[in-house]
This record gives structure tokens, sequence and C-alpha cells, in this order.
């Protein structure tokens, strides 16, 4: 899944933030992992919608 992949790499960022001496690239780091974990939350709630749908793409009915 798209949302595991964001996920994943927004932890490598995370990870390699930490061990940057230089602050200034550390933060730069910790602001593109915040984008991926934001990536992560819309391909989340994407893959939700697409699996209420059929495979023609049509949306379920809605109950009465």
């Amino acid at each position: 899944m798209l949302s595991e992949q964001y996920l994943k790499t927004a932890y490598t960022l995370i990870r390699v933030a930490r061990n940057v001496a230089d602050q200034a690239i550390a933060d730069r780091l910790k602001a593109l992992a915040e984008d991926y974990e934001r990536r992560a939350e819309q391909a989340l709630m994407t893959d939700a919608t697409d699996a209420s749908t059929d495979p023609l793409g049509r949306p379920e009915p809605a109950e009465k």
C-alpha cells in the first residue's frame, strides 16, 4: 500500500535527521518527514475510499 511506503520514508527521514550534525539540515529533513506523514494519511483515506467502490469504480448503493 502506498500509505505504508510513505510512512516508511517518513520514519527513515526522522532517523536520519536525528543523526545529522547540521541543525538546519535536520530541520529540513523533519519537515520533509512531516510532509510524508501527511501523504500517508491522505493515501490511507484514498485506500479506504477505493475499498468502498466496486471494480468498475461505481460507489456502493446507500443502505435504506
